[in-house]
């Protein structure tokens, strides 16, 4: 279905929460409003988003839509209007489904935040092959889960073919620094899960299954990444990384929807680094410590409703002080079959949940917008790495203060 001819090139639907908010705030100043890219704010409530809008400094003229997960048919007109929406209005295992059929339906372009990987597994297998006949493109996990993980581990495998002439076989992901806080909505999506999971535990299968997102496809089994340990290429302790669950099925469905590029034996994990003597072995036991009781605190009821009386709420985050002193910075390191090495580092210059979440996503909104044409990308549900590539990674550069380059 052509777009070409739509009224805008992104809609931001969830403007007035907390993440959206971010995001509306950063296309404002990056872009204006009346310029080369054509964008509106969506939401619920005109009069919350007249507010966003004021306090944001926006002028009258950027345009409000007001449109509601429980009507599904203004998420339908919302979606005839553009060329892509941008969605932050999570958890989307209680929220999103409406959004992607909409989406769906009209031919319209879709990027997300969503590291809700059992809920993602359920929107493939139902609407890939409608996205396929209408034309739309639908991205999940458009922010810092996944996209220093999953279009890093594209770009160094690009990097491989190019200077070994071969993909890597195994990859490791290594989180070297992240400095950053958590918003309310993070949290909301970890107790949607867990209550998800009580319904229904057939999920936490899905959860612990690397191939979750391969539909058909199963490859080699895959680290743990569950206990700390000695990481011998990185010459540190490494504990497990919350967001690991999320961004390794990611990094497999791109390898996947790119016809098995980084080859169908590929390995990938994810740790986060701690140091390389007795305290960072130490940090690494805390962590992994940290983990589990945060997810055993998370399941147990009477503690998930106490977690919420001090944690943020929805709507809630780190403060623009935190979000600019914020910053991450990730190792990605693997070797061919025949023992050949390449290492590639992609950093940010914000807080990753949010300084540069907000501007991951916009980029990857504008990119599948106005960059990618459907004969390059056609419709159905895609990773960031598969749909966008180089064109993201260029645009990332450019606006979202990201940085991809190999170590020497």
């Amino acid at each position: 279905m052509a777009t070409a001819d739509r009224t805008y090139d992104v809609i931001v639907y969830g403007a007035s929460g907390f993440t959206g908010r971010l995001v509306a705030e950063n296309l404002l100043k990056t872009y204006g409003v009346g310029g080369d890219v054509r964008w509106a704010v969506a939401g619920r409530s005109r009069t919350k988003l007249e507010t966003v809008c004021t306090e944001i400094g926006a002028p009258s003229a950027l345009p409000l839509i007001v449109a509601d997960a429980s009507q599904p048919e203004t998420l339908l007109a919302m979606a005839k209007q553009t060329k892509a929406v941008i969605t932050t209005v999570g958890p989307y295992q209680l929220y999103g489904e409406p959004l992607v059929a909409a989406c769906v339906e009209a031919g319209t372009d879709y990027v997300d935040l969503c590291g809700e990987p059992a809920w993602m597994a359920q929107m493939i297998a139902k609407y890939d092959a409608r996205a396929k006949a209408s034309g739309a493109r639908i991205v999940f996990s458009c922010g810092f889960d996944s996209i220093p993980f999953d279009v890093g581990a594209f770009y160094l495998q690009r990097e491989a073919k190019a200077r070994l002439g071969a993909p890597l076989a195994r990859v490791r992901g290594r989180v070297r620094s992240m400095k950053g806080g958590m918003s309310g909505g993070t949290l909301a999506s970890g107790v949607a899960t867990m209550q998800a999971i009580k319904r229904d535990p057939s999920i936490a299968k899905v959860l612990a299954d690397p191939f979750a997102l391969t539909p058909g496809f199963r490859g080699p089994k895959q680290p743990a990444g569950d206990k700390a340990e000695y990481d011998e290429a990185a010459k540190a302790w490494a504990a497990p990384f919350i967001m690991a669950e999320i961004n390794t099925k990611n990094v497999h469905r791109t390898n996947f929807l790119l016809g098995y590029a980084f080859g169908k034996d590929f390995v990938y994990d994810e740790m986060m680094l701690t140091g390389d003597g007795p305290k960072g072995r130490s940090r690494a036991k805390t962590v992994e410590g940290g983990g589990r009781m945060a997810m055993g605190l998370m399941a147990f009821g009477p503690t998930r409703a106490l977690l919420r009386l001090f944690l943020p709420k929805p709507g809630e985050g780190p403060t623009l002080e935190q979000r600019e002193a914020g910053s991450f910075n990730v190792s990605l390191s693997g070797e061919t079959a025949d023992g050949r090495q390449l290492r590639a580092t992609v950093t940010g210059d914000k807080d990753p949940g949010y300084g540069s979440t907000c501007r991951m996503i916009s980029e990857s909104g504008l990119c599948i917008a106005r960059d990618v044409g459907r004969g390059e990308t056609p419709g159905g549900v895609w990773t960031a790495g598969a749909a966008m590539g180089d064109k993201l990674i260029k645009r990332l550069e450019a606006k979202a203060g990201l940085r991809f380059s190999l170590e020497n």
